[in-house]
């Protein structure tokens, strides 16, 4: 490196230390007997062994990369079949998967874009959302979280011929869901187009899992767009949009996450297609993913979420590392965000509720880290 380069990068590196922001790779093992309440699989279903056999029997059939952008090669029979098993679960009339749902959300705000469109974003939505809106060329308005008014507005007094308005459906760091119906009313009388990233809903929230949009009733809607992730609730890896068959066609033709972008490995496809199988075949599941979160919430004398995020919010982001490593020394895995991806105050610990979880393994963990508070607060 330069030494320009050098003296910034050691001076960024000091003032993170300074503020408690420095962040470091943990790397987990194979047999590590850890309770996890920290990761997003909240159904169980990386390791459930008919989507381990469905992703095992489609690496020997179709190797272990999909060998090219979907355009070229590297679209299958089994991205099809998936595509045609999320709509028919999740409904909308159309699916396109997208090598993760990042490049699903960058891919469909920018490809929906341009400086005639106005884009109206959550102020808590996730960082995908806000790249693409960065990149999407449009002016974008942020609303003050869950604001329906000043979404109104927004709409209201917008130069622009066309608006998108975007909201995550359950928000990733504090938990809180938006008010599908509400922003959809909005929208329709604005003539704007509503478009949901439901990453934390599809698979926890809405009747058998199908999301809190279906859930609402607009799932089908021909002004609504969504988002989802398979590497949640469905335990895989990739993305997808789903909306209208116009909407899927415009973006094959002009996502650029889509065109330029390897197709999503063959593997992933299949056990997120097996996992949406297991889902609806096992509402149960998502019943117990409620029942954690409850018990969860009850324990830590928080507000219990709609969704399987639970939010501590401890205020000082070294106090909240230390505590998230303490837990870890007591064999609990806990979430720990500080800003940027939380408000400069906001840091805290996010708990999630995992269907796998048993009731002891629940107790413990909320145990463990009620202690390391007391203890290190």
């Amino acid at each position: 490196m330069s030494r320009a380069y050098d003296e910034w990068l050691a001076a960024v590196a000091r003032h993170r230390q300074a503020e408690g922001l420095s962040r470091h790779l943990t790397h987990r093992r194979s047999g590590d007997h850890l309770i996890d309440v920290a990761s997003n699989d909240y159904l169980g279903l990386a390791t459930d062994p008919r989507v381990l056999t469905a992703a095992q029997e489609a690496l020997t059939a179709w190797g272990a990369g999909s060998t090219g952008s979907r355009l070229v090669t590297g679209s299958t029979a089994l991205h099809e079949e998936l595509e045609t098993a999320l709509t028919s679960f999740a409904g909308g009339e159309a699916a396109l998967v997208f090598s993760s749902g990042y490049t699903a959300n960058l891919g469909l705000i920018t490809a929906l874009g341009g400086s005639d469109t106005l884009i109206v974003s959550d102020a808590h939505n996730h960082a995908s959302i806000i790249d693409a809106c960065r990149l999407s060329r449009s002016r974008v308005v942020v609303n003050p979280h869950r604001d329906l008014a000043a979404v109104d507005v927004a709409l209201a007094t917008r130069s622009e011929q066309r608006a998108l308005v975007v909201v995550d459906a359950v928000f990733s760091t504090d938990g809180t869901t938006a008010d599908l119906t509400a922003l959809h009313d909005v929208c329709r009388r604005r003539d704007a187009v509503l478009v949901i990233d439901e990453a934390h809903s599809v698979g926890v929230l809405g009747p058998g899992g199908r999301g809190i949009a279906h859930a609402a009733g607009i799932a089908d809607a021909p002004d609504v767009i969504r988002t989802v992730t398979l590497s949640k609730a469905l335990g895989s890896q990739g993305g997808a949009v789903l909306g209208s068959a116009a909407v899927i066609d415009h973006l094959i033709n002009t996502a650029r996450t889509f065109i330029f972008d390897t197709g999503l490995a063959p593997a992933c496809v299949a056990a997120a297609h097996t996992a949406i199988t297991v889902v609806a075949a096992e509402p149960d599941l998502v019943s117990r993913v409620g029942h954690c979160r409850d018990e969860i919430a009850t324990a830590l004398d928080v507000p219990t979420p709609a969704g399987a995020v639970v939010s501590l919010v401890l205020g000082n982001p070294a106090l909240t590392v230390t505590v998230a490593d303490a837990c870890r020394d007591a064999g609990v895995v806990v979430g720990c965000f500080r800003p940027p991806s939380v408000p400069p105050d906001g840091s805290r610990l996010r708990l999630t509720a995992r269907a796998s979880l048993t009731d002891v393994e629940v107790k413990e963990a909320t145990s463990v880290v009620l202690e390391a508070i007391e203890r290190l607060r």
